[in-house]
């Protein structure tokens, strides 16, 4: 197994104050490993980088003809700015459910902007309430007990972990339980970068391959919606056409390059968010995949500033290389 390898580096005034280590692979959509940095085989809970998959699998059990708008939120980790919130609302009235039936954790909403306009936590509030309003909504449609339907004995999370089997290519992942309560599943990185790239052509996801394609069309037609201001999914989905990101908890982030199909998987091996954005950014740029207008538009993120007293005293750096296999 190799060692992490350093990917962003923290410069404040001149001085090389940090540095972030972790890994990376870029795999087509047979799995094989194209590129890598650090140890492409490392193992890594898929968090909120599975969504596409599982708004995937909810897609496919709702009978109601849904916009591009709650399609994405489905997909999302967003800050539940207003827009969000009314969109998981819509969403669940879609399926004729309330609030109530959400069994994420209530929070509260991530920009102080929003949040103090607000009561108190609520779950619709979560990070990951559009998840959770498909998953809900799909198994009412369904008629299973929707009340337990983030329990991993559930018909619809069976569903997932049967297309997670064939997204990823592993067969048995390891199973634990998500910061929002459903269950996540851990497989090695270059699994989420051949998930990925199978995102991208979505034939090898085999029945699902129509609903994935969906979710794809639906985070690039609403990329707001997949996160929010100031934030890396909607900034890179935004900036640049062919490519869609999703990132997850602890330091993980994934993209689909569309154009020629490629998936590309980022972990920070302290679980730092702040630095997993400018490594995804800096491998996106090595492949290609990044025009420089789009590197332009992306560089407040990709080299976020380091502030002393208010203003910019330095930045967050990511000069890494990619190997090839075998080299």
């Amino acid at each position: 197994m190799a060692a992490a390898v350093p990917l962003v580096r923290v410069v404040r005034s001149g001085l090389e104050e940090s540095v972030h280590a972790g890994h990376v692979a870029v795999c087509d959509a047979r799995g094989r490993i194209l590129a890598a940095a650090g140890d492409p085989h490392r193992m890594v809970f898929a968090r909120s980088s599975m969504k596409p998959l599982q708004a995937a699998v909810s897609l496919r059990g709702i009978d109601a003809e849904l916009g591009d708008d709650l399609v994405a939120v489905m997909c999302a980790s967003h800050n539940a700015e207003p827009e969000h919130v009314r969109a998981v609302r819509r969403l669940l009235r879609a399926g004729g459910l309330t609030e109530a039936a959400l069994r994420c954790p209530p929070a509260l909403p991530s920009r102080p902007e929003d949040a103090r306009w607000v009561r108190g936590p609520r779950r619709v509030f979560h990070n990951c309430s559009g998840k959770h309003a498909g998953m809900v909504v799909a198994a009412r449609a369904a008629g299973w007990r929707h009340e337990g339907y983030l329990e991993p004995g559930h018909p619809l999370q069976r569903r997932v972990l049967r297309a997670v089997r064939r997204g990823t290519g592993v067969e048995r992942p390891v199973i634990g339980v998500d910061g929002c309560g459903v269950p996540v599943h851990g497989v090695p990185l270059a699994a989420m970068a051949t998930l990925f790239a199978r995102l991208a052509g979505p034939d090898r996801l085999g029945v699902l391959g129509p609903t994935a394609r969906r979710a794809v069309e639906a985070m690039r037609a609403c990329p707001h919606l997949v996160a929010g201001q100031w934030r890396t999914d909607t900034a890179l989905i935004s900036a640049a056409a062919g490519v869609v990101s999703k990132g997850g908890a602890e330091g993980l982030r994934c993209a689909a390059i569309l154009e020629p199909g490629l998936g590309v998987a980022v972990k920070i091996a302290d679980g730092a968010e702040r630095a997993s954005g400018p490594a995804l950014i800096r491998a996106l740029e090595l492949l290609g995949a990044l025009p420089p207008d789009a590197l332009e538009l992306l560089r407040p993120l990709a080299r976020r500033p380091v502030l002393g007293g208010g203003r910019p005293v330095g930045e967050m750096i990511a000069d890494f290389r990619l190997r090839r296999p075998r080299e």
